[in-house]
C-alpha cells in the first residue's frame, strides 16, 4: 500500500490551474536563435515544496494526470509564476499520473 500513497493524489488535490508551454525557437537575425514560449493546453495539478522549508530552493513537485510527450524542454506557467521541467516521469508505469520535478524561474524584468 505504501506504494500507492506515492503515486496517487485524490483529484480534489489536483485544484492548481497550470498551463503547459512548449518552447518554440527562431533566428535572432544574426546567426543565433530566439526561444519564446507557447501557452499549450490547461493542466490541473498539485504543487509541493522539495525541501527542507516551503519552496526555500525554488524546485518543486508536481503531480499531474498522465500526458504524453512532457519534456525537459517545456515549462509550466502559474498565473504569472514559470517553472522549468527537470524531469518528467510516470511512477508506476500505469499511466495514471505523471510526477515533475521543476524548478522556478525567477526572469530578469530589468532587461
Amino acid at each position: 500500500m505504501g506504494r500507492l500513497t506515492t503515486t496517487h493524489v485524490p483529484l480534489g488535490a489536483r485544484r492548481r490551474r497550470l498551463v503547459l508551454e512548449r518552447p518554440v525557437d527562431e533566428p535572432d537575425g544574426f546567426g543565433g536563435r530566439l526561444r519564446r514560449y507557447v501557452a499549450g493546453p490547461v493542466l490541473w495539478g498539485a504543487l509541493e515544496p522539495l525541501g527542507a522549508s516551503a519552496g526555500s530552493n525554488g524546485r518543486y513537485r508536481v503531480r499531474l494526470r498522465y500526458r504524453p510527450g512532457v519534456a525537459p524542454a517545456m515549462r509550466l506557467a502559474d498565473g504569472a509564476r514559470r517553472f522549468s521541467i527537470r524531469s518528467a516521469d510516470d511512477p508506476d508505469g500505469a499511466r495514471r499520473a505523471l510526477v515533475c520535478e521543476v524548478e522556478e524561474v525567477i526572469e530578469d524584468s530589468s532587461a
